[in-house]
C-alpha cells in the first residue's frame, strides 16, 4: 500500500532534475548499462558467468583455433589486464578454459578453451544471439544500427588519445 502511494506521489510530483535526466545521454548510457548488466547475470546465471566472462568465452570460440593472450581481450574489450585476468582466472578454476605460458614470450600467456568451456561458449554464444534478436525485433534494426553509430560517436569524442 506504502508502495503505491509514493509511486502516486513520485507521478504527480516528479524531481526537478527528471527533466534534465530526461535529456541526457550521459545518464540514459549509464541506466541502459546497468540494466543490461542485471539482464545478462540473469541470462548467463546458469552457467555462473559474469558478462566479462561470457564475452572471454565467446571471443576465444570465435577466434579458434588462434590462440588468445589476454591482452588482446584487453584491448578488444576496452578494460584492463587486471579485470581479464581475475575473469581468465575464474574461468581457470571452472575448467573451462587453461592458460600457457607463451613459448615466444615467456611473460604473456596463451589462452585456450577446455572441451567443457567449448559447449559453455555455444551455450553463451546463444544467449547473447537471442537477446541481440529480441532487441532487434523490439526496436527494430535501422534503429538499432542508428544507436550503436551514435553511441560510438559520443565515445570516441571521449576517447583516450
Amino acid at each position: 500500500m506504502l508502495c503505491r502511494i509514493v509511486d502516486q506521489f513520485n507521478y504527480y510530483f516528479p524531481m526537478r532534475i527528471d527533466a534534465f535526466l530526461d535529456e541526457s545521454p550521459l545518464f540514459a548510457v549509464n541506466r541502459a548499462a546497468r540494466r543490461f548488466e542485471s539482464l545478462t547475470a540473469q541470462v548467463l546465471a546458469a552457467d555462473t558467468l559474469g558478462f566479462l566472462e561470457g564475452l572471454v568465452l565467446a571471443a576465444m570460440f570465435f577466434e579458434a583455433p588462434k590462440l588468445v593472450k589476454p591482452s588482446q581481450l584487453a584491448e578488444t574489450f576496452g578494460t584492463t589486464r587486471g579485470n581479464v585476468s581475475h575473469c581468465v582466472s575464474s574461468l581457470e578454476a571452472k575448467g573451462l578454459l587453461q592458460r600457457k605460458i607463451d613459448p615466444e614470450d615467456a611473460r604473456a600467456y596463451q589462452l585456450t578453451l577446455k572441451p567443457q568451456g567449448k559447449k559453455c561458449a555455444l551455450r553463451v554464444i546463444a544467449a547473447f544471439d537471442k537477446l541481440q534478436k529480441e532487441f532487434e525485433e523490439e526496436v527494430g534494426r535501422t534503429a538499432l544500427s542508428n544507436m550503436l553509430k551514435a553511441i560510438r560517436k559520443l565515445e570516441a569524442l571521449y576517447a583516450p588519445r
